[in-house]
């Protein structure tokens, strides 16, 4: 089980990494105006989205739910981590919303929009951790 937790972590990191850099590159998709960085941008979000954060997601979940079914974990703790990675997989879809609303030139947001967003997954990752290390309940 060990193996999957290491599993887990790095699966983890991956899915934050694509979640931190993702919604920082719409805030510079929304503030230009070229139609060639444009272009360069829906390139590099669609890559990042489906080659990196979704695997890492995917990965992530499918690491946890092995652990939580092979440990039985059980606890107000987890239960509370349970419903932020509800709301991470909430905010993954929104990303991919977004994403085709860049691809499409659909975009109904400025970059002050997308920098407050970006914040979210921060402040998910940090109650997240402490859940886990602290197990406070």
């Amino acid at each position: 089980m060990l193996w999957i937790k290491a599993l887990h972590i790095i699966a983890m990191v991956t899915w934050f990494a694509g979640l931190f850099y993702l919604p920082r590159l719409y805030v510079y998709h929304a503030m230009t105006d070229s139609t060639e960085t444009g272009d360069q941008f829906k390139t590099m979000e669609r890559k990042l989205f489906f080659g990196i954060t979704t695997p890492g997601g995917i990965i992530t979940l499918g690491s946890g739910l092995w652990l939580w079914l092979g440990h039985g974990i059980s606890g107000g703790w987890l239960h509370a981590k349970l419903v932020l990675v509800v709301i991470l997989v909430g905010f993954h879809f929104l990303c991919g919303k977004y994403l085709f609303d860049f691809k499409h030139d659909h975009n109904q947001h400025g970059h002050k929009f997308y920098r407050w967003f970006n914040e979210v997954p921060t402040l998910i990752l940090i109650v997240v951790v402490a859940l886990v290390v602290f197990k406070p309940f």
